[in-house]
């Protein structure tokens, strides 16, 4: 197979392809032990430092509008109260973000369009000199589903940003990209949850085209029916750390979706149980990625269950577990197009028709330091690594690279690896 024929992203190819939306992502199955990040903190960042605002949403309409006109403000919501949306303000439940605004929450304060809203509108747009941190909320309910309108639940416009702490979006719908989160600025999130919102396009979860930084977070259930279920990143860059990404579903890079020569880094993250119907179940690159201590486990795709590298693009994988991926084509673990290479790091128990640990495409290269390869499955052949004519494989025993015990067969084309 000569490079990703049918697979290589373009945004143009991916706006005309449609595809029905499951009600539920696919879990894959996976036996992998790594311990899994630890639960999201609970510690108040800046609550009780700001001003009351009680549990009425005129009240936090109010408070945003009177801070934006000062030039920002800090303000303490109430706890066990839901802040009601009702009405549209020029595409928002809330006035547009301008200035530096700080809203804490407390227990059980939830911030949600109405469902007997006439209008359909988003929970927050952050503007350009806008810079919104939540603290402790709930972000809920949020629908721009005009097509291909972005930020479902929250929108930061280029100059803008947003820090989400401690924090949960959820149940969100964009018209376009970024179903809970769109950022075309500069957004952290961080101890939070991003769950079960849905784009029709990239990004169920987040879509970002600035700076996007994800610590301590979980993602999961996130539906992008185009690319990127958990989070897509076009021509930005995004930087994962100690996270989960599991459980999204999309069309490509169901779990990470990295394109346009976007730049990623992937760090002590579980990436896991995400399922594409096309190519890439745990992250499709098409640009540039560092992996370290990472977990691919039980992502289910048609090609490339557990990363999909594209033409022209570069990974560099170390100290990382791609374990018991399934792909129904080929490249259980990795399907790999550019240059890829594995240090330190362990593919075993992946699945495919051919290359069950990888598929390494004509004139891609793929090179290994100090790992292992074993224990994979080809049901037609090549159970560990299958190179393609016009591929390189560069193997470096030496340095403890071993490739065993996968079935049918270790290697087809690979020079210094037993068959």
């Amino acid at each position: 197979m000569a490079g990703l024929t049918g697979l290589a992203f373009t945004t143009a190819a991916l706006a005309t392809a449609a595809h029905a939306q499951p009600n539920q992502p696919v879990p894959g199955s996976t036996t992998a032990t790594d311990a899994a990040p630890g639960p999201i903190a609970t510690a108040r960042d800046g609550a009780g430092t700001g001003t009351p605002v009680t549990c009425d949403a005129d009240a936090l309409i109010a408070a945003i509008t009177s801070a934006n006109a000062a030039g920002g403000g800090v303000f303490d919501l109430a706890k066990d109260c839901t802040y009601l949306l009702t009405a549209d303000i020029d595409g928002a439940g809330l006035p547009t973000i301008i200035t530096p605004i700080t809203l804490n929450g407390g227990k059980n304060t939830t911030i949600e369009r109405a469902t007997t809203a006439a209008d359909q509108f988003r929970i927050f747009t952050v503007d350009s000199g806008g810079d919104l941190t939540l603290n402790h909320l709930k972000i809920i309910g949020g629908q721009t589903t005009t097509a291909g309108t972005d930020g479902g639940g929250i929108l930061v416009n280029a100059g803008g940003g947003l820090t989400v702490s401690h924090s949960v979006v959820t149940r969100n719908i964009a018209g376009g990209n970024g179903g809970g989160i769109a950022n075309n600025g500069t957004t952290t999130v961080k101890r939070s949850i991003v769950s079960r919102n849905t784009a029709p396009l990239e990004g169920g979860g987040i879509y970002n085209t600035g700076a996007l930084t994800v610590n301590g977070s979980e993602v999961k259930a996130n539906t992008g029916t185009l690319g990127g279920g958990g989070v897509a990143s076009t021509a930005g860059t995004v930087d994962v750390s100690k996270s989960s990404i599991s459980g999204n579903w999309s069309d490509q890079g169901a779990g990470l979706f990295i394109v346009d020569g976007g730049i990623g880094s992937v760090t002590g993250t579980h990436i896991k149980n995400n399922s594409a119907a096309d190519a890439g179940g745990g992250i499709f690159l098409l640009g540039q990625l560092t992996m370290q201590k990472v977990v691919l486990a039980g992502n289910t795709a048609e090609t490339g269950a557990g990363l999909i590298v594209d033409e022209e693009s570069t990974a560099d994988i170390t100290g990382s577990r791609i374990v018991d991926n399934t792909a129904g084509a080929q490249g259980g673990g990795i399907y790999n197009a550019g240059m890829t290479t594995l240090n330190g790091t362990k593919l075993d128990g992946n699945q495919a028709d051919t290359g069950g640990g990888v598929q390494n495409l004509a004139a891609a290269t793929l090179t290994f330091f100090a790992s292992t390869v074993t224990d994979n499955l080809a049901v037609t052949d090549g159970g560990g690594i299958v190179n393609d004519v016009g591929g390189i494989v560069t193997l470096n025993t030496a340095t403890g690279t071993t490739v065993i015990s996968n079935r049918p067969n270790n290697c087809v084309n690979v020079p210094g690896c037993a068959g």
